[in-house]
């Protein structure tokens, strides 16, 4: 039996999808590659998962570089996924930085809950059901059954960007949809590291944190952390002036950024000359990392510098490596309501759009925002047949 609603795709967005097509009395099937649901959503729950940002709704919409996305995320932001965890059963809180997460902590408890509220509202989840393109009018997939083909009444699509292929966004669609008439911007690593040509005195500080520091990415700066390793700079400083980065400005560290050139002069002028250059670095308030910094880049004029340290970056960590991507189903291929203009009767969702916005809860709100749109216009779409 071929099912009234189907949902290629079971992350964030695609269940948010299916939820709503659920609501509205149609039968979901829900089909992922993979032999499990939420493979990047429990990724992203390892260090804690951070579900929004709590701050005005008017000053949320502007992380993002879509303005497509603003009714979405008017219809389901920061209010309401608080107001959807509770509903979980999940209670969340608020970081010091304004980031929310569950009590919990990891997305384990989370997808579990819904997992099992989406099979009380009857949904059907299918794993190991790969999608391999299109059959006529209807999709086929690879199963543990063998080819099978579906044509549903409706379909959304949710099947991610080109990051972290192992978790199943492999991007493997896009000559799919582009044989259709689909249009697809190219692909660009997003919230990526960036890659640093250390010597190897700087292996000491492989894995060390560098705090309290502004980075100044040509006209922006941003006060963060980041990580050094073995490949770069990493972390969600570096994140947060990536996109910047990518497009070609330089990076540059305020070491000192509560200090002003002159409070600096000024207490160098009150330590010992015969002091080591590494004493009076430390003096000022200097990290053992950070001075290790001025020494790997500015060693021959180390005072000069501690308001602009360059960082010479030899471009971004592979697009497989980035937290998100930017490019994707281009908003001229789609209809307000997420349905694509080449093909009546499909909607797309999440990160297979294309939209860009820092990390900090914005990239899961999204896509909980567009699977919520997708799943409602799909509904509709059906209800008008």
């Amino acid at each position: 039996m071929h099912p009234e609603a189907l949902v290629i795709g079971a992350g964030p967005a695609g269940l948010m999808a299916a939820e709503e097509l659920a609501k509205a009395g149609q039968r979901v099937v829900v089909c992922e590659g993979k032999p499990s649901i939420g493979r990047k959503f429990l990724m992203a729950g390892k260090s804690g998962l951070n579900v929004t940002k709590d701050e005005p709704l008017a000053d949320f919409v502007t992380r993002y570089d879509a303005p497509q996305l603003r009714p979405m995320l008017e219809a389901f932001g920061p209010r309401e996924v608080h107001i959807w965890c509770r509903a979980l059963g999940q209670e969340v809180f608020t970081g010091s930085s304004g980031r929310v997460f569950p009590v919990a902590m990891k997305a384990s408890p989370l997808l579990r809950a819904w997992a099992e509220r989406l099979g009380q509202d009857g949904v059907e989840l299918r794993t190991r059901w790969r999608w391999t393109g299109f059959d006529g009018a209807g999709f086929r997939f690879d199963t543990p059954e063998g080819a099978q083909v579906l044509t549903p009444r409706v379909t959304v699509l949710a099947l991610g960007g080109a990051s972290w292929q192992r978790l199943g966004s492999d991007a493997a669609w896009v000559p799919w949809l582009k044989a259709k008439g689909v249009d697809v911007a190219p692909w660009k690593p997003a919230n990526m590291g960036f890659r640093v040509n250390w010597s190897a005195k700087m292996a000491a500080f492989f894995g060390q944190p560098i705090k309290g520091v502004t980075l100044i990415a040509g006209p922006r700066r941003e006060r963060g952390e980041c990580v050094i390793s073995e490949r770069g700079l990493e972390g969600g400083g570096i994140y947060a002036v990536s996109r910047d980065l990518r497009e070609g400005a330089t990076l540059a560290l305020d070491l000192l950024p509560d200090l002003t050139a002159a409070e600096i002069t000024a207490r160098l002028a009150r330590m010992k000359p015969s002091e080591s250059t590494v004493n009076r670095l430390r003096k000022l308030g200097l990290s053992k990392t950070s001075v290790a910094l001025v020494m790997e880049f500015a060693r021959t004029a180390p005072f000069d510098h501690l308001k602009h340290l360059p960082i010479p970056l030899q471009g971004p960590r592979p697009l497989d490596e980035a937290i998100s991507v930017a490019g994707g189903v281009e908003w001229s291929s789609m209809t307000p309501d997420l349905e694509l203009k080449a093909l009546p009767g499909t909607f797309v969702c999440g990160e297979m759009l294309d939209w860009e916005a820092p990390t900090g809860g914005y990239l899961l709100t999204a896509s909980w925002a567009t699977g919520r749109w997708a799943g409602q216009s799909a509904a509709r779409f059906v209800q008008r047949l």
